[in-house]
């Protein structure tokens, strides 16, 4: 596995909390992307099997596992 390789970071099981903890990573500089099987946002049941998934680049991974427990800041 490279570095730039994407890995899942964390499911969840809807958007906002996924939006949530996006927000968090982007603030401390973390690339992420939200990958869920909903038809785009227009069949969220469709979604709730799999969850709704933060990716991260593998060199990232380590960090922002802490960003979304709140390790990292300081809480």
């Amino acid at each position: 596995m490279s570095a730039d390789d994407l890995v899942i970071l964390d499911t969840f099981t809807n958007h906002v909390q996924a939006d949530l903890a996006r927000s968090a990573l982007d603030a401390m500089g973390i690339e992420s992307m939200v990958r869920a099987d909903d038809a785009g946002g227009e069949n969220p049941g469709l979604g709730f099997g799999q969850g709704v998934q933060i990716l991260v680049k593998a060199r990232d991974a380590e960090l922002a596992k802490m960003v979304i427990t709140g390790s990292a800041s300081g809480t």
